[in-house]
């Protein structure tokens, strides 16, 4: 009987979602740590260490030379995504990116491009989508046909952006790199294409403060995105039809509303969820099984590319 074929996984970037990707993918099984290529190569020793990878290189071309493996993780900080991740694709292994994918939809779109010219495989960790919240609240809403009004409420603060030491091109357009978190949510829920945008409330880099704007479906679907920024607000999606009301406050757990009824019915977290970070896990066996050639959810380039553009469209930037 022939053995399972192993995937080896190697990852660029030495930081704490690095070890998180790390922690994710050793889990799954079939899979082995091949390498790990890191800007401080100090870091991407200890991380080395702790998960048994055995294989730390000075590059990107070095890292694949001696690997050879079907998925590279790129876990670097946003300004260094464009430069990295070309280098990768010079390879023909699996690409998961981390988001967002450009600091801005410019950088995204070179990003893009490149990965066309040399036909990559590029996956993009919009890691919320595997939320066990996320899927069960789709699953529930897949087995109706009725229209769904999706309220994402976003809450952004650029002091503590700033705070955290994120350069100022980033935090300049802090809503790509994270409000994609909650505007994802729009497209993971909406069904068919984004066939309008209308901004209510306008983004004003200048004084930053309430952002509103609908998102009209081809499919009929109905979003609101309401964005709170420098102020106090939350992190919470809902999703309304005629029959049942699905609520994620936070996002990691979820409970639904039927109608005639007053009280939220809430699902259990799954274990991956509370073992791992959230998503991550499933996402991983995810990322496994498009790389290998098997049926797989996970988002490609071309995918958050759309995510990225309804961005630009609420923002107008």
């Amino acid at each position: 009987m022939n053995k399972p074929e192993i995937c080896r996984v190697a990852i660029i970037g030495a930081g704490k979602i690095a070890r998180e990707h790390a922690r994710a993918f050793r889990d799954v099984p079939g899979v082995s740590l091949a390498g790990i290529h890191s800007r401080t190569r100090s870091r991407a020793e200890a991380l080395a260490s702790e998960f048994g990878i055995s294989t730390v290189s000075e590059s990107v071309a070095e890292l694949y030379e001696r690997t050879r493996a079907n998925i590279v993780v790129i876990t670097v900080c946003v300004t260094e995504m464009s430069v990295v991740s070309r280098s990768s694709f010079e390879f023909p292994w699996t690409v998961l990116m981390e988001k967002p994918i450009g600091y801005n939809w410019r950088e995204a779109r070179e990003v893009q491009q490149a990965a066309a010219e040399r036909n990559s495989k590029v996956l993009v960790g919009l890691n919320r989508r595997f939320l066990s919240s996320t899927r069960a609240a789709q699953a529930d809403l897949d087995q109706s046909r009725s229209p769904r009004y999706i309220h994402v409420q976003d809450q952004q603060s650029l002091a503590q952006a700033a705070a955290a030491g994120h350069p100022r091109i980033v935090i300049e357009n802090w809503m790509y790199a994270n409000s994609i978190h909650l505007i994802d949510y729009l497209r993971a829920f909406g069904r068919g294409a984004v066939a309008k945008v209308t901004p209510i409330v306008r983004w004003n880099a200048k004084a930053p403060g309430l952002v509103l704007a609908k998102i009209e479906f081809e499919s009929g679907d109905m979003g609101l995105y309401e964005g709170i920024w420098d102020g106090p607000g939350p992190w919470a999606v809902s999703v309304t039809t005629p029959e049942k009301r699905w609520e994620m406050r936070p996002l990691e757990r979820a409970g639904f509303q039927s109608r005639g009824e007053r009280r939220l019915r809430q699902i259990e977290l799954s274990r991956w969820d509370q073992d791992f970070k959230a998503g991550f896990r499933l996402q991983a066996e995810m990322a496994v099984a498009s790389a290998m050639g098997r049926s797989s959810d996970a988002p490609a380039l071309d995918e958050a590319m759309e995510t990225m553009k309804l961005i630009k469209e609420i923002f107008g930037q």
